[in-house]
């Protein structure tokens, strides 16, 4: 289990923050593998922090399915399986770390299943100032011509204001999950460079139907603008 370096550097002395991280880092990219045994006194020499500060950070990861606290201070790597990655925190992480084109493939299978509905109850439920969000991540999206930066922030503003405007507290919360990733993906796609299709014309179609209380045309739309997405770019 013994890797010394950067962890030692990066959490050295920094607090109870920079142990959490430093761990949760070689967890999620696989420097500690599952089944490892996580031993109180290597982590105190490896991190070069206290026995305290070793303990409260298992326990955070503990409580995000990472780690299994055992007697004696050790602890062990938990399966994958049983990683939280609806924590945003487990999420940044593993983005971090690291995304194999699976895992994007498994959030564009979630994404199917919720943003369609987020759409379609936003197309019923929508407010005055949800649909202020939408229209503005619309304009944002349409002003960046091909600027790949402001696309995926104008991106991430449009599902995020989409999934607040289903007014449903747990869709609203998916946000923190989705939009890291979709982040992500469109950052990497665009720093592969080649030409796509600007994408303002398909969001516009979701936002047209949720404006005109087209329930099943939002539902569609939505679904076909994720299509699209996975066509263009697998």
């Amino acid at each position: 289990m013994t890797q010394s370096g950067n962890a030692a550097s990066d959490a050295g002395h920094g607090g109870h923050k920079a142990t959490v991280e430093a761990l949760a880092r070689r967890i999620l990219d696989g420097t500690y593998g599952t089944g490892d045994t996580l031993s109180l006194p290597d982590l105190m020499a490896e991190l070069d922090v206290s026995q305290t500060m070793v303990r409260e950070a298992v326990k955070v990861l503990a409580a995000k399915g990472l780690v299994d606290a055992r007697q004696k201070g050790d602890s062990l790597v938990r399966p994958r399986e049983d990683w939280n990655l609806l924590d945003s925190d487990v999420m940044r992480w593993k983005l971090a770390a690291g995304a194999s084109s699976d895992f994007f493939a498994d959030m564009l299978e979630l994404r199917r299943s919720i943003e369609p509905a987020a759409a379609a109850l936003a197309a019923e439920r929508r407010t005055d100032g949800d649909l202020a969000a939408l229209d503005a991540a619309l304009s944002a999206m349409a002003a960046a011509e091909r600027d790949p930066d402001q696309l995926v922030r104008a991106d991430a503003s449009f599902h995020t204001a989409m999934l607040l405007a289903s007014n449903n507290r747990f869709y609203a919360q998916m946000r923190r999950v989705i939009v890291p990733v979709l982040i992500e993906r469109n950052r990497a796609m665009h720093a592969g460079g080649g030409e796509f299709e600007h994408p303002h014309a398909v969001h516009a179609a979701v936002v047209e139907a949720v404006h005109n209380r087209d329930v099943d045309g939002a539902y569609m739309a939505m679904l076909e603008l994720l299509d699209k997405s996975a066509r263009e770019h697998p």
